[in-house]
């Protein structure tokens, strides 16, 4: 409360990708909805990340844990969809991936849902995982 009535401000959260492997999200606060939007989208486009992909997937089981959030991740065969929660299945779906499986435990809170998947898809690296399997056979 201010001094003369309520001071209302709007967050906005924003997620981005090229459809092609590449998607990052942003937070966007302003006393404006379309304000925050356009910040949240700036913000997202600065903060695009690469998203290691095998075909339609990803290439190995991950999981991370944000705040209270804990999420896991796990590649899924062709055809098989999104099946995904909401935060996580907007992330994924501007990136391109078709086909993955996904469980959020702890906190739904969407900001860190959003935070948390990220820092799974971060520990996603293909060529360390692919040279490991390479030296166990």
């Amino acid at each position: 409360m201010t001094k003369g009535g309520k001071n209302l401000n709007f967050r906005a959260l924003v997620v981005v990708g090229d459809g092609c492997g590449r998607a990052g999200f942003g937070i966007g606060k302003a006393t404006e909805v379309p304000e925050a939007i356009r910040k949240a989208t700036e913000k997202a486009k600065k903060s695009m990340i690469k998203i290691p992909m095998q075909e339609t997937t990803i290439p190995y089981p991950v999981q991370a844990k944000f705040g209270p959030t804990r999420v896991i991740l796990k590649p899924a065969a062709r055809g098989h969809g999104l099946v995904l929660g909401s935060a996580m299945r907007s992330f994924f779906e501007t990136a391109g991936v078709r086909d993955i499986t996904g469980k959020c435990l702890g906190s739904t809170n969407p900001v860190n849902v959003i935070q948390a998947t990220v820092k799974a898809v971060t520990k996603l690296n293909l060529s360390e995982r692919t040279s490991d399997e390479n030296k166990s056979t």
